[in-house]
């Protein structure tokens, strides 16, 4: 028997044990940085962002019914929608998502890029990587987890 839309999702989610913690996408992975979940209805097969699907499921809106989502953390495979304060996607005009890029120093002269500024291949990594550490270890590793969510590499060698 195949299980509800709803339940294959919410098993590929990952939420972090504080209040403002990301709930992370612990499935597959674009090779833009972006989750990608399938939705099978009426013999069609559709792929969808997962942060789209989660405030489509948080709002009971139409897949189609709403435009551009932002992330307020900036992670590409948090899919933490909300209707209260907590959430971590919003809607907004793709002008406002380019002026909450500049506000946040993630355009392309930015000099704290967190995820941006990166080649498409180093961004899909980032987020490969974060997924790769949630599904292993879930949040036990919780200062790994937010050295990527900074974009930092867990394993860097300190220099003192």
């Amino acid at each position: 028997m195949t299980r509800p839309p709803e339940d294959r999702f919410w098993s590929k989610v990952i939420k972090g044990p504080r209040a403002a913690d990301c709930w992370l996408w612990a499935g597959a992975v674009s090779d833009d940085g972006y989750g990608r979940y399938t939705l099978n209805s009426g013999g069609r097969t559709q792929a969808v962002r997962p942060h789209r699907y989660a405030f489509h499921l948080a709002y009971g809106i139409g897949m189609d019914a709403f435009g551009d989502l932002m992330h307020r953390c900036d992670v590409p495979i948090c899919v933490r929608a909300t209707t209260g304060e907590d959430t971590h996607l919003h809607p907004g005009s793709n002008r406002e998502n380019m002026a909450d890029r500049l506000a946040k120093g993630r355009d392309s002269n930015g000099s704290m890029f967190r995820w941006r500024g990166l080649s498409r291949g180093l961004f899909a990594q980032r987020s490969r990587t974060l997924r790769e550490e949630v599904r292993a270890y879930g949040w036990e590793r919780a200062e790994r987890i937010r050295a990527l969510l900074q974009g930092a590499d867990p394993d860097a060698r300190t220099l003192f």
